[in-house]
């Protein structure tokens, strides 16, 4: 394959600086980068730029992120057949309300916010961590004990009320090939044998859900794992 037939495909948005993401995530050293089931050819940095902006792709277009992740695990064989996601409760990381939070939900300086940091899981994969702050009183009471005595996912608890989803921003937070790469003749050619290394995150997504009257009840940060590419290249690579 060429590398010119994919010149088609960009990025959205690029963060370079490993650096910024472990900070922002809080990962040690130790667990920085993973090693996937891809090898490191430059037919296969392509495809894997083409699968990663195809999940983009796929979760901007949808109004609840875990639905997306319910058809993608499935899709990749990354858990047991039947597997929903689900979200694993993370205490006592709370990040406080700030006022943009408050404009994005329209609510006062004295309108309860609950907040919720989950790692969102598909069998023993985490797919992505989020940040959510949402707003008690506009969904229903049954909704409110499920999101605060389970690991149901947020999208799941609240798909009855036919939300959208405004997305705010999509940035790639890393990318499989080198800036530069659609004008030079070719890619760099990596030891032989070797695999792709990953960043611990590829995507970051900001979005607000709203009701059908277009009241905002839900702000999110959502940052997607190198988890959503564990899965063997497809058999084009294999060869």
């Amino acid at each position: 394959m060429s590398i010119y037939c994919c010149k088609f495909l960009r990025v959205i948005a690029f963060a370079p600086a490993a650096a910024i993401m472990l900070a922002a995530h809080n990962i040690s050293a130790q667990e920085s980068f993973t090693t996937v089931q891809w090898p490191n050819t430059p037919t296969a940095r392509i495809e894997a730029l083409a699968i990663l902006q195809t999940l983009n792709a796929n979760l901007l277009s949808n109004a609840s992120a875990t639905l997306t992740l319910d058809r993608w695990c499935a899709g990749h064989k990354l858990a047991a057949q039947g597997s929903k996601i689900v979200a694993q409760r993370v205490r006592g990381r709370d990040k406080p309300v700030d006022s943009r939070i408050r404009e994005l939900l329209a609510v006062g300086p004295d309108e309860p916010i609950a907040y919720r940091h989950v790692r969102v899981v598909c069998g023993n994969r985490v797919l992505s961590e989020a940040d959510n702050w949402y707003v008690p009183a506009r969904l229903t009471m049954d909704m409110n004990k499920a999101l605060n005595t389970s690991d149901v996912a947020f999208g799941r608890a609240v798909q009855s009320l036919n939300f959208t989803r405004t997305n705010l921003s999509s940035n790639l937070l890393w990318s499989p090939l080198p800036e530069g790469w659609d004008v030079e003749k070719e890619l760099p050619t990596p030891a032989t044998g070797s695999s792709l290394v990953l960043p611990p995150f590829l995507l970051e997504h900001h979005a607000v859900l709203k009701l059908q009257d277009g009241t905002p009840f839900s702000a999110l940060v959502e940052s997607y794992t190198s988890n959503v590419l564990d899965f063997p290249a497809p058999p084009l690579l294999a060869h």
